[in-house]
């Protein structure tokens, strides 16, 4: 995994919650929490929360006496999931997964969306929450599936290859759909401890109102952008209208619709 595959500063936690949030994340976001809640929790850790969508969605779904305790490895994504959150259950610390600041046994689940794929070690990310669980306590995490069954992440990552054909931008593929063989996620989890696996295979539908949306999520608002300034930082808009055209060639240009595929991975301690 590249340096900047982890950044998410500047604007990018801005634009990562306005574009890309609704377009990918929402979905999954309103699954897993209605998991959690049917666990009937006291104490639940998030994980990488990223800018909130599935905090928001516990807070929604779970009772006000539910002790929720929420981590990202990124202050300013924290920062940004803080500002839209007004519950006061919640706890809010920066941590990292993969050395949590959490004593053992402290909590019945512990929740991470799409950040498992960022993990440079995922076992001990594994091992982490597993020491943190209470006994019989459950891990619950999403990943995404391959590329090609994520059509804009897909369409997107062929653009800029042809924009930057030397040196493509690989972020995508690489990180956040590069982490989904189900034996593999398996033998890491049982290698952390964990037992009683579960794996599911999740479709939903990615909406936007334009093409010109999901190319700025992708483009502007995730670390892809990260490899587009280290290529040429003055070709960031030329690099999202690429972007733009090539979603309009494959869904047309007013309103798009792409499908979207994760694994809902659910394992005991």
């Amino acid at each position: 995994m590249a340096v900047s595959d982890r950044v998410f500063a500047g604007s990018i936690p801005e634009l990562y919650d306005r574009y890309f949030v609704p377009l990918i994340f929402a979905p999954y976001a309103r699954d897993l929490a209605a998991r959690v809640a049917a666990t009937d929790p006291q104490d639940v850790l998030e994980v990488a929360a990223g800018t909130g969508v599935v905090t928001r969605a516990m807070a929604a779904a779970l009772p006000a006496s539910v002790r929720m305790v929420v981590t990202d490895l990124n202050q300013p994504m924290l920062d940004r999931a803080k500002s839209r959150q007004a519950e006061s259950q919640i706890e809010w610390k920066q941590a990292d997964a993969l050395a949590l600041p959490f004593a053992d046994g402290s909590f019945d689940v512990v929740v991470c969306q799409f950040g498992a794929m960022f993990f440079p070690d995922k076992v001990q990310g594994y091992r982490e929450a597993r020491r943190v669980l209470k006994p019989a306590g459950r891990y619950m995490f999403n990943v995404w599936d391959r590329i090609a069954d994520n059509e804009f992440a897909d369409v997107v990552t062929d653009a800029l290859a042809e924009l930057f054909p030397q040196d493509p931008p690989r972020f995508m593929a690489r990180t956040p759909h590069g982490y989904h063989d189900a034996e593999q996620i398996r033998s890491e989890l049982r290698a952390a401890g964990f037992t009683d696996i579960s794996i599911d295979v999740v479709a939903h539908r990615s909406k936007a109102p334009s093409p010109l949306e999901p190319a700025i999520a992708y483009c502007q608002g995730s670390p892809l952008r990260n490899e587009i300034e280290a290529r040429d930082a003055s070709r960031l808009e030329e690099a999202t209208s690429r972007a733009a055209d090539a979603i309009a060639q494959r869904f047309g240009s007013g309103a798009v619709d792409g499908r979207i595929q994760a694994l809902m991975v659910s394992a005991v301690r």
